[in-house]
């Protein structure tokens, strides 16, 4: 089989399950919003393959974990990707009547859960590398074992999103947070930052936080109004003609 079923065997799987259940709320968060738009047709093949793929994406980071650390400025973009994210999250998509592109949004869906999930993968991958102390059996057992755990969680979070849409703001301003302690701690300028900065990380975490929720309403409201303005807009060319 190639490893041995021993107690420390058991003791690694089960700390690599905790580990990745502990640290995957916020990937659940990301599937459950961007999908919420989705046809109900689509939300689940959306979910399960975002959810594959994140797992993907994360056993790749946990093996290469030490090469990615040493790559300045990746954080900084992945900082910045993730903010974008979480404001095109809480601007939501705009609604088409027509359905046309449904299968467009559901590529669309995919696409989003798998870049946030790379993006908010590489500190958990150092947590999780850390637990499996180096076994790779281990580290791709424990994170197909928690796909199931991580569907759940978007599924449930989805369902509340339809009840309480105030979790949209809430799950927006957790991504803004990440994605500004994402963007204080790349190793290119961290130590910098922290000097010139007091508590550079918390302001720049809460900083992360508000800006994607006041920006994703602003562009949410703005594309509410343009929408209002297009029937106004038709009628008078008409007139015109």
């Amino acid at each position: 089989m190639g490893f041995e079923l021993t107690p420390a065997f058991w003791s690694g799987l089960t700390q690599i399950i905790l580990v990745n259940i502990v640290l995957s709320g916020d990937n659940a968060l990301v599937i459950a919003l961007a999908c919420r738009n989705l046809e109900k047709r689509h939300q689940k093949p959306a979910i399960l393959a975002g959810s594959g793929g994140a797992i993907v994406l994360r056993i790749i980071f946990v093996l290469i974990v030490d090469v990615l650390l040493q790559i300045p400025f990746l954080k900084l973009i992945g900082g910045l990707l993730l903010l974008w994210i979480g404001v095109k999250l809480v601007q939501g998509e705009e609604e088409h009547g027509d359905g046309v592109k449904a299968e467009a949004s559901l590529w669309g869906a995919i696409r989003t859960i798998i870049i946030a999930d790379a993006v908010m993968s590489l500190d958990n991958a150092i947590a999780i590398a850390a637990a499996a102390k180096g076994d790779t059996t281990l580290i791709i057992l424990g994170l197909l074992i928690s796909i199931p755990l991580i569907i759940f969680g978007a599924t449930l979070i989805m369902a509340l999103l339809q009840r309480f849409p105030i979790i949209v703001i809430a799950g927006g301003g957790l991504l803004g947070w990440i994605a500004g302690e994402v963007l204080a701690t790349d190793p290119a300028y961290a130590k910098q930052l922290a000097a010139a900065i007091p508590n550079a990380q918390l302001v720049f975490e809460i900083g992360g936080a508000v800006i994607t929720v006041a920006l994703g309403y602003y562009l949410q409201h703005r594309a509410k109004q343009r929408r209002h303005a297009e029937p106004v807009d038709l009628a008078s060319d008409k007139g015109k003609d």
